[in-house]
């Protein structure tokens, strides 16, 4: 089995070459994040770069241990960077090397697609994580029955128009591999497509 680690490089590598062949303006397009824009989604993917351990734990007691208030805090701060920067950012190796506490490669590699998909779906562009990646984090996700984000997936089917990925038994929906990890990271897709949270 490849080590889930090998394509998060891949992933950040080719969002950057899309990103820098965008207008500027894109950068502030809305994402498939709530509230947040590009420049948002691209701040909070690369915030290990710029935090180390003890800033991210600073950080976490400033945000009152809510890591999605520590996210808004930190993605509303560091959007203002330079696209310059942010474009290095997601191509350091560090970036590339980073595995989130208690996630590993695993979670490194979820945490990179699943951004990815943020931007590209939003942006009506193709995918730019490696097809094993996405079918990878799509096994991630309905292992777990939803639960990462909440979801309700009993009597659901979910089929992949791209490949031959398929789970579950029930209501079909069947979407491109990056529009069902979308769906499954708990996103609403540009058609208004969402599954039922719990």
């Amino acid at each position: 089995m490849t080590d889930p680690q090998l394509w998060v490089a891949p992933t950040y590598d080719r969002l950057a070459d899309l990103l820098a062949a965008e207008p500027v303006d894109t950068w502030d397009a809305p994402s498939l994040c709530e509230k947040w824009s590009v420049r948002h989604v691209v701040a909070h993917m690369t915030m290990p770069v710029r935090l180390t351990p003890t800033q991210f734990g600073a950080e976490m007691v400033a945000a009152g241990g809510d890591f999605t208030v520590l996210s808004d805090t930190v993605a509303a701060r560091d959007a203002s960077l330079p696209v310059a920067d942010l474009l290095d950012q997601l191509r350091s190796p560090s970036l590339h090397a980073w595995q989130p506490p208690g996630g590993g490669a695993a979670g490194a590699l979820s945490h990179a697609v699943i951004h990815s998909l943020d931007v590209t779906i939003a942006l009506g562009r193709p995918a730019v994580a490696p097809t094993e990646a996405t079918t990878t984090v799509l096994d991630q996700l309905t292992a777990a029955h939803g639960a990462v984000f909440g979801l309700d997936l009993s009597g659901v089917r979910l089929e992949a128009s791209d490949t031959g990925w398929s789970w579950g038994d029930g209501r079909l929906v069947r979407a491109d591999s990056g529009s069902l990890v979308a769906l499954l990271g708990g996103r609403m897709l540009p058609d208004g497509r969402t599954l039922r949270r719990h």
